[in-house]
């Protein structure tokens, strides 16, 4: 998976292990120099994201959908010290009883919390009083981890690992929303000028998909999120999924062809959309000196017609597909071909919208208490993106992960492959 120096793995190890992912939970016996040494790559990779930013850049929340920086760092503390430190460790003592109510994000279970658009009025605790609070949970997950039995492990480990994917999430998502805070900035300010889209993968033609029952869903190896089971039998249709990613270029000549103006190409609700946001091109395009230019992570530069198109909203894909008389694959169509390695850049690219709408697998069934909020509450008008992108931790994708947005949401690195699957 390719991924930029600024978010490449330099985390410590110990007992020769990578620090990340973690060890299996079944592993026996516990390595548990190795989840320590887990714990602290993720902690640390937060870190690094969030250094290059000043306080006033952690302090800005540029939309409702985004969070400011430094409520990303705050949050993710909040979730080990309510679901790790608060039930497990014998006389921890709460940072400050008052960051529950600021820093829970939609865990009703949990208690109250601070109106997510209201997110970023939280000017206090300030950027370096959030570092105190991240600072004080490290030392007590530390202190816990170190003096627990391993039959205390056997209930811990399972929350620890969560909750380092849990942070992970929020890495991605703390990249995304600078960027699109930045966007609105006339100055075009860059998060790291050395920064650069990974080459694309040399690929051309497309898969052949079988006619077949298979089998789609977690195979209990590893981790995964619960939205990811059970697992169970789908039908693959007969058809073709492209090898390649939808690339600027091809963009521009949907573009060309009045792809934003014909209403024919758009479902109803995309139309609505387009027209009342008045899309011309995919998320943070604009006209400089006459050419198409697209703000990025290294700040504005203009838009190089090999690379993937993203930033593209589901109803953009659709519209797309539509044009080019395809389709977008089902997430289970991408997820035969990705399991057989038949499709280029499929992860640490962008996450590629798929046509399925995001829903429950047969059989399943949330985790008990507030950590079963964590997906299965949001399975309702949202579609599934497979893949990564180049905003996602290294060791954090996974083929069977199912990434979720609601259709018009662009802010995303969010592009498409394309499907052909009619009679």
């Amino acid at each position: 998976m390719a991924v930029t120096a600024a978010f490449r793995d330099t985390g410590p190890e110990l007992s020769g292990r990578p620090a990340f992912p973690p060890p299996s939970l079944g592993a026996r016996p516990v390595d548990r120099a190795a989840w320590i040494a887990a714990f602290h790559h993720v902690r640390d990779e937060t870190e690094r994201r969030a250094a290059p930013l000043s306080p006033e850049d952690q302090q800005v929340q540029s939309m409702a959908d985004a969070s400011p920086t430094k409520w990303h760092r705050a949050h993710t503390t909040w979730f080990f010290e309510q679901f790790l430190l608060r039930a497990h460790l014998p006389g921890y003592a709460l940072y400050d009883e008052r960051l529950h109510y600021l820093f829970n994000s939609y865990y009703v279970a949990a208690g109250p919390r601070q109106p997510r658009i209201l997110r970023g009025l939280i000017t206090r605790p300030t950027t370096e009083e959030v570092a105190g609070y991240r600072a004080h949970v490290d030392r007590a997950v530390d202190a816990l981890l170190t003096q627990a039995s391993p039959t205390s492990l056997d209930t811990l480990l399972p929350i620890l690992e969560i909750g380092l994917y849990h942070e992970q999430q929020h890495q991605e998502l703390l990249i995304t929303d600078i960027l699109h805070a930045f966007a609105q900035n006339p100055l075009g300010p860059a998060y790291d000028e050395g920064w650069r889209f990974p080459t694309p993968q040399v690929a051309s033609g497309t898969v052949q998909l079988a006619r077949t029952i298979t089998q789609i869903g977690h195979g209990g190896e590893g981790f995964s999120f619960d939205n990811e089971s059970p697992r169970h039998d789908v039908l693959i249709q007969a058809g073709t999924l492209d090898r390649g990613l939808v690339t600027n270029a091809q963009w521009l000549t949907f573009m060309t062809d009045g792809g934003y103006t014909r209403p024919e190409l758009w479902l109803s609700d995309g139309w609505l959309a387009a027209q009342a946001e008045a899309w011309e091109a995919p998320g943070y395009w604009c006209r400089k000196d006459g050419d198409w230019a697209t703000m990025t992570l290294a700040g504005i530069r203009t838009v190089d017609p090999s690379l993937p198109v993203t930033h593209v909203s589901y109803y953009e894909a659709d519209a797309y597909a539509r044009w080019a008389g395809r389709d977008l694959p089902t997430e289970f169509e991408w997820e035969v071909a990705a399991r057989d390695g038949h499709l280029a850049d499929a992860f640490g690219s962008v996450w590629q919208w798929t046509r399925s709408a995001y829903t429950a697998y047969p059989g399943y069934r949330p985790v008990d208490g507030a950590l079963g909020e964590y997906n299965g509450k949001f399975m309702s008008n949202q579609f599934v993106l497979r893949g990564s992108s180049v905003a996602t931790p290294e060791g954090h994708a996974r083929v069977g992960y199912r990434n979720f947005f609601y259709p018009h949401q662009r802010w995303q690195f969010t592009g498409l492959r394309l499907s052909d699957t009619r009679a």
